[in-house]
């Protein structure tokens, strides 16, 4: 039924519960003897969210209702999505202000359920990517080929509402539920910023594109993108979490000849050899700086570096590990906000590069359907990334799998 949102177009029975903002309710119609689908445009539509009441306690299946998009807003049904280790910390509220009850969210694939004012390059049907960052088209960086960190939609993790009139589009019983990053994709429905949908192939599989709307693109694009090694090059990968081996995958892709991967578990080196880790360090098992194992493996340094961990002594290791020259190290880590990267100026001095990225330089809506292409084409591979599925109901267990490191990125069914 609808009021559930499982099986939304199956009888007329199924449109009791929703409530029209508009004159005209939905209607059944027949036509050449087919049953046509209502449409639900301009209703506030009633559905299954996972609410999270209070920090880093279990989120609460909750009837929440959606709704309708406003100017330059998009209303979609989420199909699948996933969890982020972003998600998780600002469900335990590490290091901000806490924001409840929320609906958290930011990875997923979905349909286009309507579309508000303005919006005119998105349709009902569309198969989209929500991405927690957007793409106005207008502003600076938009219109740079050098950035995508829109003024408008850039990343926002205290704002639950939405931008348009500063309000929410969930509510239970009257009383207001915010956002997430723009996305909550805890939801069978949601409503995002136009500007923050990408538009894929209808042929592509929901149930796995759906891990390209954040972590996977990161580190994918932070190698491919930003570090950009070339045929035969060798590259250091810190950090082997699903950001990190979407990097080596990268590298992989790249046809980088020697991946290194750094890290503090030993558990993880196995895993990484199915994303082109061809050899391992871990820093505990040596006696001096990571940087100087490296150099000595490498006859100098490796070509590109990318530091996924967001550890301060880990991105110094990953700036001074390369080669001078010709070495490009890379940050996609986010350090605590007191951090104080440092390093002797002889070492920028002898032509090694440091760069930062964020979401991996791809523009949303520009770009993220070329990454799903390139899955469709087999050259990029996510099925090693899925670990888990689980269902909508069983979603606290995704949040105990993550927590426990016993998962890179767990499928939640949103229709199960």
């Amino acid at each position: 039924m609808l009021r559930n949102c499982r099986r939304p177009w199956l009888s007329l029975g199924s449109l009791r519960g929703i409530r029209c903002v508009t004159r005209r309710a939905p209607s059944l119609r027949r036509e050449a003897g087919e049953l046509v689908k209502p449409t639900t445009a301009g209703c506030v539509l009633p559905c299954r969210a996972a609410v999270a009441w209070e920090a880093g306690k279990p989120l609460v299946i909750e009837q929440v209702e959606v709704a309708p998009p406003q100017a330059m807003e998009v209303r979609m049904k989420v199909k699948y999505t996933s969890l982020c280790h972003t998600d998780l910390y600002f469900w335990e509220a590490k290091g901000q202000t806490p924001l409840f009850p929320r609906i958290f969210g930011h990875e997923a694939a979905g349909v286009v359920e309507s579309v508000g004012e303005g919006v005119s390059d998105l349709a009902v049907g569309d198969h989209v990517l929500p991405v927690f960052t957007g793409e106005c088209g207008e502003c600076r960086h938009c219109q740079s080929e050098e950035s995508n960190m829109c003024d408008l939609l850039r990343i926002n993790t205290e704002r639950g509402v939405m931008l348009s009139d500063g309000k929410t589009r969930f509510s239970i019983n009257g009383s207001p539920i915010n956002h997430f990053l723009g996305t909550s994709t805890f939801s069978e429905y949601t409503v995002v910023h136009a500007g923050c949908l990408a538009k894929i192939n209808p042929l592509a599989p929901l149930d796995k594109v759906c891990i390209l709307s954040c972590g996977i693109s990161t580190g994918l694009g932070a190698t491919l993108n930003v570090a950009k090694p070339k045929q035969g090059s060798s590259v250091a990968i810190f950090g082997l979490g699903a950001v990190g081996l979407a990097a080596a995958e990268g590298a992989r892709i790249a046809g980088a000849s020697r991946i290194i991967g750094v890290d503090l578990n030993p558990n993880r080196f196995e895993e990484a050899k199915k994303f082109g880790v061809t050899e391992f360090i871990n820093p505990k098992d040596h006696d001096r700086p990571v940087e100087q194992v490296i150099a000595e493996m490498t006859n100098g340094g490796v070509d590109r570096s990318v530091e996924c961990t967001g550890n301060i002594n880990a991105m110094i290791s990953a700036f001074e590990c390369v080669h001078d020259g010709w070495g490009v190290a890379v940050l996609v880590g986010v350090p605590s906000k007191d951090a104080v990267f440092m390093t002797k100026p002889i070492n920028v001095l002898n032509e090694r590069t440091l760069k930062g990225t964020f979401f991996g330089n791809y523009k949303p809506r520009s770009d993220l359907p070329s990454v799903v292409d390139m899955y469709m084409n087999k050259k990029l591979e996510l099925d090693k990334f899925i670990t888990h599925r689980l269902p909508f109901s069983d979603i606290n267990k995704a949040f105990d799998l993550m927590v426990k490191g016993e998962s890179l990125r767990c499928i939640i069914s949103m229709e199960d």
